[in-house]
Order: structure tokens, then C-alpha cells, then sequence
């Protein structure tokens, strides 16, 4: 397994600098020093009330959601942290469209931070389906720290494929 599969796209200088506190055995602190306690949102009830507050206050005019959860299927983190999906059902004579979230089960033991990024992602789906520009200037809108949380949670992402989690 690449010891760097979260960090591909960083330059080889940061690369070699995530490689020292590895080598050092400091990536750990550095996380815990900088996100020192888990977030509170640990059933899917809970979540979802994150999530729509999130969504009321910097998306209030987007489309509803119908649901949304941790689930356990997903398991793959360097494929998906969470995932939107626009579900389509014909019911009776109509063509009712609900969307849902599902965040990975393993974050439900992470810094708020790191949770605030996925959800960030995964909102501004509703609105930009594709990973470009207007996207990630969504994304900064919702959460003005959105890469530096980004690249943090891939830092812990790195420390947990060879470490116990943190939290």
C-alpha cells in the first residue's frame, strides 16, 4: 500500500515534510495538539441535525434532503469519505426525487473539523455535481478553512493506515 495515497497531488516538499513527522513519530501529536477533542454527532439523528443547520445557513434556497447518515458500506476512503446521491422513485403517477448523504461510519470518532469538511463536500454536491472550479469556491463558502481541513484530514487518513486511530 502506498504510504501516500491521500497525499498525490501535494507537492514532493510536503510530501518529504508529512514523511519526517512520520519518521519522527510526531504526526499523532501533531494532530491531537491541533484537534484535540472528537465531535458530539454520534447517531445518525444527530447527524442529520449537523447537517441541515450546516445546509439552513449557507444553503437555505438548495434542494431538500431526505436523509442523511453514517453507513457503514463505506469503506473505501480514498474512493469516498461520504457520498450525495440523487434518488429517483416513481410513486403512484409522479417521479419523486429525494436527496440523501452518507457519510463513512468511520468518522463517527473524529474532530468536528474533519466532519465540517465532508459534510461541506458533500452539500455542495447539491449544487455543483462536478469536482471544478465553482465547486471548490462553494466549498469555501461554506467553510472558509475548507482546504486546510481538507489536507489535515488527509494527514489523519495517512496516520491511520499504519497507526490505531487517534480518537
Amino acid at each position: 500500500m502506498h504510504p501516500f495515497k491521500y497525499l498525490t497531488n501535494y507537492s514532493q516538499e510536503t510530501r518529504d515534510q508529512v514523511q519526517n513527522l512520520i519518521t519522527n513519530n510526531t504526526l499523532g501529536k501533531h494532530l491531537l495538539k491541533k484537534y484535540p477533542k472528537t465531535h458530539p454527532y454520534f447517531n445518525d439523528k444527530t447527524l442529520y441535525d449537523y447537517v441541515i443547520n450546516l445546509k439552513n445557513s449557507h444553503l437555505r434556497s438548495s434542494s431538500p434532503l431526505s436523509k442523511v447518515l453514517y453507513d457503514t458500506k463505506i469503506r473505501d476512503l480514498h474512493s469516498a469519505l461520504g457520498t450525495h446521491t440523487f434518488v429517483s422513485r416513481v410513486q403512484g403517477g409522479k417521479l419523486k426525487a429525494k436527496n440523501e448523504i452518507r457519510i463513512s461510519h468511520l468518522f463517527k470518532k473524529v474532530p468536528e473539523p474533519f466532519l465540517r469538511m465532508i459534510v461541506t463536500h458533500e452539500l455542495a454536491h447539491l449544487k455543483e455535481k462536478e469536482h471544478n472550479k465553482a465547486f471548490y469556491s462553494l466549498c469555501t463558502h461554506i467553510e472558509p478553512h475548507y482546504h486546510q481541513l481538507e489536507f489535515d484530514l488527509r494527514l489523519y487518513l495517512t496516520y491511520c493506515e499504519s497507526n490505531e486511530h487517534l480518537y
